[in-house]
This record gives C-alpha cells, structure tokens and sequence, in this order.
C-alpha cells in the first residue's frame, strides 16, 4: 500500500515537474495552472460542472473582479484564461486563442460555445476573438472595455502601451490612424449571430471614456440589429480616473452570463460534412515556407459577393502573418462549372501560377439546368486544367446550399450535381466542404432555421458565418496535419474521367468568325436598352446581328465548340451546323432574360472528333414567344 501511495505521489510531482502543472485551490475551487504553447494558461473547475461544462474565458486581469466568477463557478460553470497580456487582441494573439478554444472544447470537453469576459483593454481580445468566431460564443460581458485604440492606448494611455501595441499589430503610427478593425467596427456578424453583450462602465471614467468606447460600440451594435445592454456602476467609491470601480450587482451579471450560456446545445460537428483526402498541404507549405501565395477562387455569385471569402482570406493572412498573398476573386455571377472551366485560363492562370483554388458550382450547375454529363465535363475541365497547369496546385471544392439540394437531401437523395462534382473530386484526391448538407442538417437538428437565418441561397450574414465557421475548420486540420518540413510532391494524373470533358477549354476570340453576313463587332458592347448585364461582360467586343437570316462561318481545332453569349429580352434563336452536319435550333432566350442579359454559356457540341472544324450559324426566322427581338451577341467561342 505504502508503494502504492509513493507511485502516486511521484507520479503527482512528475506532471507538476515535466508538464508545467500546479494544481492550487482558489476562493475554495480548484485552479489548475498548465504550459500550452509556451504560455502560462489555468483553468478553474466548479465543484459539480452543469451539464454541457458551460464556461467563461477570461481575457486579461483574469484576477480582477471575481465576485461573478465565483458565483459562476458555484453555478456549474468552468473559468479560463491564458496569458496574452500585451498583445493587445491583434492577429497573433487570436491564434493563440483559436488553438487554446480548440484545445479546451476538444480535449477538456467544455462547451462549444463560450461566455467572453473582457476587463478594460481585455475589451480589444474579447471583441476580436467574437467577430471572427461569432458563433462560438455564448455572450460578451465587459467591464469599461476599451473599444478603439484611437482612444486606448494613443489618447488616454501611456506611450509604452501605444508602441507595444503598434508592434504586436505590425501596424506603423500612421496605419494604426486608419486602423479599421476596431471593437467598434464590423459587428455585423456578431449582430448576425444574435450575441448579446453587457457593459459594466464607470460614468466617470476618464481613462476609457464612454463616448469613445462603449457608447459608440453600443450605438453601432444597435443599428446592426444587435442586443446590448449597458450598466453604470454607481455605488461605492471610484479610483484611477473612474476606471475603477464597485461591481455593485455581480449575482445579476452572472444571471446575464448563465442565461445566454445555459442549456448547453450540442451542434453539429462540422468535420462530418468534410472529405480532406490530399488537403492542402502543398499550398500550406508554400505559403509558410516560400512567403508567398496566390490563392484564386472561382464560381458564381455566393463567391464574388463580399462574405465568407473575406474571411476566408483574412484567416490565411493571419495564419501565415509573413507571407505575401495576391487573391484573385473570379466568382462570376449566374455561372457553373462549364463556364468556370472555359474562363479558368483567360481569368485565372493569366495572373500566374496558382498555389490554391477554390472552385464551387453546384448551385448554379442545379440552377442552370446543366446535365449530369455536363457537370462532369466542367468540373473535371476546371480540376484536370488546374493540375495540369500546376501539379503542386491544390484545389478545394464546396457545394453551397438551396432549397432543391435541401429537398433533395430531406428525401434521402443526393443531389445529381453534387454526386457528379464528388465524383471527380473524389478520382482527383481534392478536398470538399458540403455545406449543402451540413446546413440541412443543422436546420433540421433546431440549430436555426432558413427563413428567418439563413433566408436565401443568396446567404444572410449569418448565413455567411455558417459557411465560414465550417470553412475554418477544414482549414484548420488541413493546417494541423501539413507536415511543413516534408517535400512536396507534384501530382501525376491518370486518364481523364471523361475525355470529353474541358481541361483544355479556353476561349476563342471573335474575330475569327469569317463570312460575315449582316453581323457586326461592337468593340465595347454594353446595353443600349436599360437592361442590367453582368459587370464583367461590358464594354469587351461582342459579335453581334439582330436580324433574321444573318450568317456566319468559324473554323476551329478541337473536340467542342460552344459560344458565351449575352441572352437578353430579345435573345433569338440560332440555326447551326458542324462541317456540313445540321443540330436543332438552339433557343437562346432563358427564364431571366426578360430582366437581364444573362452571360449564358452554351455548348453547341462537346463530343467531336480531334481535328479542324467548321461552324456555320445563322439566325432563325422563329424565335422564343416571350422574346421580343431575334438578337445574338456573342463574347466569346468556346474551344476545348
């Protein structure tokens, strides 16, 4: 018994000894005190944890003002706090946040979603780690926090502070004037996310003045849709300029806390709706070990539109804080994969080697009407293109959602565009985030709802965080399993999925037609008829006739031909034939056309014989009964 005891006992000094341990009691709870990362972090347990292990994270001062704490801890609740003094919330303290959250929800088993509590300049770390990871947390509570740094450190700091700040950030004097990442700014997702917040504040407080700090955030968390709630500690006596003061109803503060963070709810892990396969480790690599990377993201509207790609962007800045990045927004609105495939050349690869694409397309592949066939052809043209233009190039694939792929889902089956983009995803070893299914299943699983959250397949900014929020998780365990002192290994592809699809699409410039009969090349085409287009489909040339009858010839090399064209209000319909062989009529008109002129992109055949071709197309005589002309204009041919 007596070795029994001494095992135990040695095995008790050796983890306080190896592993930076010490286990001490505080106000009559346990406080354990470990090394993570090289920093000093404790976390306090509660005699009996509620159910869930709900849990407030402490930033800063984490001795200042218990009294809540205390309660909490009394209440079931679990307290953290890891040192990141002087850090003053920049870019490289939330990394540290980032892997300490992980840490605590997946080894400590505390809740997903946590209470911030921020003391004073503590104000700048909870703020921050909030707006990049709204969804994640429970509520804020602040005590006189310091909301713009124009106000804290540079007015009413001292000048020590000032320049510690300025290094952490990386920012000069004059960049950190223009700072705009403020607590005070870009509270949209965390209103979003319905975070509710509370301020403690002194009325006479002259260090963190009111007007500069809370009352400002608060005001723009309001208009934002967001709930604040603002207490004046009055009682007792004020020090240190008023920053300092009674906590007059802490059991009320902790009854703010416990009601936005208890029960405890159990999301969905979003790890299941992820296939890493080869992840992202080459581009990974690069981007730490070369500092640089060129990272270009394709698709249609959910991906040119500001949202999740900002912030997809924003965490690749901060992950790797040395590197120099060049992002290029492809994202095209009303376009899939087939036009991704044709536009990835002209629009992507000009602006040099790619070291990461991001590509999505199955909304509009649905949307748009493209077969089984087609979707097969240009995803694999726009992955097969990319790996054999940069055999180090990683490529990921998302499905984004809406209401038919939700129906789909909801009926047990998966949608036919998705099944055919993870089909060559899967052949190709790339990476795919269905976001299609995860927001299904959260919707289902109560976690929110479509009409009032999500609202459109067009996302809400909540919407936005949802994609996100699972974005970053596939990137971080793409990051936690790049071995970044290994060599990376181009890849070597095998025989295409289908030889038929587009991975050597480009496109073809008009003014190779020949025989022009009543068509005309309006250098700068833009709409004359005050119908809206696409921004990135004006002012180039376009091959143009409104007229019955008009004529054209095209020789060209290749297995397909097809033409991107504008399908407006008076979209005709085109009489075509390939070396003598006649197709049926092809109807340019679409069901947008009679409010814009859709960028349309049409095969007219992708199944020929390797060898020079020749097109003829003409202009019927019949046309759609909801057209109002017998128009075609044309931006580009399309050659694979």
């Amino acid at each position: 018994m007596s070795k029994f005891i001494y095992s135990i006992f040695f095995l008790f000094i050796f983890n306080n000894l190896v592993f930076g341990q010490k286990i001490e009691s505080i106000r009559g709870f346990s406080r354990e005190h470990f090394d993570f990362q090289g920093r000093s972090a404790w976390l306090m347990k509660p005699k009996v944890s509620a159910i869930g292990n709900p849990w407030v994270w402490r930033a800063h001062f984490p001795d200042w003002h218990t009294e809540t704490d205390s309660i909490l801890l009394e209440r079931g609740f679990h307290v953290a706090y890891i040192n990141t003094n002087d850090m003053f919330g920049s870019p490289a303290a939330m990394q540290i946040w980032d892997d300490f959250y992980n840490y605590l929800v997946s080894e400590r088993r505390l809740a997903t979603k946590v209470a911030l509590e921020g003391v004073s300049r503590g104000g700048l770390y909870v703020y921050a780690w909030a707006k990049r990871n709204p969804l994640k947390v429970s509520c804020i509570y602040a005590e006189a926090p310091v909301c713009d740094i124009k106000s804290w450190p540079l007015k009413h700091g001292s000048k020590e502070d000032w320049n510690l700040l300025l290094n952490s950030f990386g920012l000069t004097a004059a960049e950190a004037l223009s700072f705009s990442d403020n607590p005070i700014d870009n509270l949209k997702g965390l209103a979003a996310c319905k975070v509710p917040i509370l301020h403690a504040i002194s009325l006479e407080d002259k260090i963190v003045p009111n007007e500069e700090n809370t009352f400002r955030l608060v005001e723009n968390y309001i208009k934002l849709g967001g709930k604040a709630t603002v207490w004046p500690m009055t009682k007792g006596e004020k020090s240190l300029q008023g920053h300092h003061f009674l906590i007059d109803n802490p059991e009320q503060i902790a009854d703010f806390i416990e009601r936005n963070s208890s029960p405890t709810k159990i999301s969905l892990d979003a790890r299941y709706y992820h296939q890493g396969r080869a992840g992202l480790s080459n581009s990974f690599r690069k981007f730490k070990n070369d500092k640089f990377g060129r990272v270009a993201f394709v698709g249609g509207s959910i991906t040119e539109s500001p949202g999740w790609r900002d912030k997809f962007t924003q965490y690749l800045r901060e992950k790797f804080p040395e590197t120099k990045f060049e992002f290029i927004n492809a994202g095209i609105a009303s376009t899939g994969s087939t036009a991704g495939a044709f536009r990835l050349k002209k629009e992507v690869f000009s602006k040099g080697k790619i070291d990461l694409l991001v590509e999505e397309a199955a909304v509009n592949d649905r949307t748009n009407g493209f077969s089984s066939v087609a979707q097969i052809r240009g995803m694999e043209g726009l992955v097969r293109h990319a790996l054999i233009e940069n055999p180090l190039m990683d490529v990921l694939v998302m499905h984004f959602a809406d209401p038919e792929k939700m129906a789909d889902y909801n009926a047990g089956k998966e949608p036919e565009e998705i099944q055919s983009h993870n089909r060559v995803a899967e052949y190709y070893s790339i990476g795919v985030i269905n976001l299609a299914k995860e927001v299904t299943e959260r919707i289902n699983a109560g976690e929110f709802n479509w009409k009032d959250d999500f609202k459109d397949l067009h996302p809400s900014v909540f919407g936005q965080e949802v994609y996100f929020r699972s974005m970053k998780t596939f990137l971080n365990n793409c990051y936690k399993n790049t071995d970044f002192s290994a060599k990376s290994n181009p890849r070597v592809l095998s025989n295409p999925l289908d030889s038929f699809s587009y991975f050597k699409g480009d496109y073809f410039d008009v003014i190779n037609a020949k025989s022009l009969v009543n068509w005309k090349i309006d250098e700068a085409w833009k709409p004359n008829d005050g119908v809206s287009t696409r921004k990135q489909y004006v002012d180039i040339p376009a091959l143009v006739s409104t007229e019955v009858g008009s004529e054209f010839t095209l020789n060209f090399t290749g297995t397909a031909i097809g033409i991107c064209i504008a399908s407006g209000p008076d979209a005709g319909v085109l009489e075509y034939s390939i070396d003598g062989k006649k197709y049926p009529n092809l109807d340019l008109y679409t069901q947008w056309s009679n409010f814009l002129h859709l960028p349309w992109y049409l095969m007219l055949d992708d199944q020929l014989k390797y060898k020079r071709h020749k097109l003829t197309v003409k202009i019927a005589n019949d046309k759609n009964q909801k057209s109002l002309g017998n128009a075609c204009r044309i931006f580009y041919f399309l050659v694979n």
